[in-house]
């Protein structure tokens, strides 16, 4: 009651009361509480009403006894998973999704959950191996397995070019992929093949060649060692000419400018998998420590290099090797590309902000409830916090439309993203000023402050930070 409602498709504010009836929205205006009885009512005086925030990336298993309140508590009320080339799957030797799904339709949710099917998980199910390209049968094979996919409701498609196995995929076999995309209006979505400051533009000239054929999405736009705003608009110039030239393109930014990922990216392509590594050791030991030294200056030394798993979780590469009494390329040798995850510190600011400012690129987390990362926690509270209420780089208005209308409209989530009469009611009710970032890179496990009302499919599932047993969450199919 009594909230001033930003609906998500970046207009601004108007008052109005919401009702919601069966877990959609059936009213939006004044509501006379003379006439009609509410079985709750939330009292949204001198708050913002919006749609629960979609975040287009982010990783981890809600089938899993992991909590998921770190997406609600940081107002996101719907999660897309299957990122950079992987999607779910019930166990590690399976590669189909379609399982996963079943499970997870049966399930209570925390959380709305949709999915992508993972190019590198088809490639496994077709039995390719990793450094071959597939023959007629194999990728016969995967497009059978991508429209099972597709008709079972997956959104699209994920890429992980800069990972095993997608970094052996070449174009005949995307294209294949992305025709087959076309044919369902769905998004490929891609980890590019390189996001270095002298490879990007190559990366998004790759991904812009199979935009011929079907939707495609830039995932966490960077550029590793690129900086200012000018390099930034550089970059976004090339999506916002293909997009003027009629091509469905789009992209979403994380806020942060640490990265996270497998410590295998430190890696050359000839040592990425683990039988690769053990042979390198044996045929290129030195030629391998001279990379990976030259790889660790070139990104911001070992000081800039932060484990989150394994042994050394919490230290940064410097802090192990010298904990260890070798050398930082020793450890890595002692490690292997597939041992350890962690963040990397190889972002500029201001270039990123550009990223994160533009009107029309969508905020992702990249995160999941355990990554020793703060993007995991804290993403849209910190967009909130720094962006909006402290630099106003961005208003509020535009900043919800990033969060909720234009991921919706891009992924194809049709019944959600705007407050509108006749849609399923995710809502969030907040002060933008009360809206804190807590989680930090010394202790990224805690839960942001504000988000004081998360409505899923319209049960109150987070209230004034505490999780309710509602588990009002579902498993999202597109239709």
């Amino acid at each position: 009651m009594h909230g001033s409602v930003l609906d998500g498709s970046g207009s601004e504010t108007f008052k109005a009361d919401l009702l919601v009836r069966d877990g959609k929205i059936v009213f939006i205006g004044e509501v006379d509480p003379n006439r009609i009885k509410a079985e709750k009512v939330i009292e949204a005086e001198g708050k913002v009403v919006t749609p629960g925030f979609i975040d287009v990336h982010a990783h981890g298993n809600p089938l899993s006894e992991v909590s998921f309140r770190s997406f609600l508590a940081d107002g996101t009320t719907t999660i897309l998973l299957g990122q950079d080339g992987y999607h779910p799957s019930i166990a590690a030797s399976q590669f189909s999704i379609l399982p996963w799904m079943e499970a997870a339709g049966e399930s209570s949710l925390e959380l709305n959950v949709a999915l992508f099917a993972g190019h590198g998980s088809l490639r496994r199910q077709a039995q390719i191996p990793d450094e071959s390209a597939p023959n007629e049968s194999q990728l016969d094979m995967m497009v059978s397995h991508l429209r099972g996919a597709l008709e079972n409701g997956c959104y699209g498609m994920s890429t992980g070019l800069e990972y095993v196995p997608g970094i052996y995929a070449q174009k005949p076999e995307l294209e294949a992929l992305a025709e087959v995309l076309g044919e369902y209006d769905a998004v490929m979505s891609s980890h590019m093949r390189n996001e270095d400051d002298d490879a990007i533009e190559a990366s998004i000239g790759e991904l812009l060649d199979l935009g011929k054929f079907c939707r495609i999405h830039a995932s966490h736009l960077k550029v590793v060692y690129g900086k200012g705003t000018a390099r930034g608009k550089e970059i976004l110039a090339l999506l916002d000419s293909a997009g003027q030239s009629g091509m469905k393109v789009s992209a979403d930014v994380y806020p942060y400018i640490a990265s996270y990922t497998g410590i295998g990216i430190l890696f050359p392509k000839w040592a990425k998998t683990q039988t690769q590594f053990e042979k390198a050791l044996k045929t290129r030991k030195k030629e391998l420590e001279t990379y990976l030294h030259n790889r660790v200056i070139k990104r911001n030394g070992p000081e800039a290099t932060l484990f989150g798993s394994g042994k050394y979780a919490g230290k940064t590469l410097a802090e192990a090797a010298q904990q260890e009494g070798i050398s930082y390329v020793e450890l890595l040798l002692s490690i292997g590309p597939q041992g350890a995850s962690g963040a990397y510190f190889i972002m500029d600011r201001e270039l990123q902000d550009t990223f994160i400012t533009h009107p029309e690129l969508m905020i992702a987390s990249d995160g999941s409830p355990t990554m020793l990362h703060p993007r995991g926690h804290g993403t849209m509270a910190r967009i909130i916090e720094r962006y909006v209420v402290k630099e106003k780089s961005l208003t509020l208005a535009s900043a919800v439309y990033k969060m909720s209308g234009l991921p919706a409209s891009t992924m194809g989530i049709k019944d959600r993203g705007l407050l509108q009469k006749g849609m399923v009611a995710d809502i969030l009710v907040f002060r933008p000023e009360s809206i804190k970032e807590k989680a930090t890179f010394s202790d990224p496990y805690q839960l942001s402050e504000g988000f004081d009302q998360v409505i899923v499919n319209g049960r109150l599932a987070w209230d004034n930070q505490e999780l309710t047993d509602a588990k009002a969450g579902r498993l999202l199919r597109r239709k």
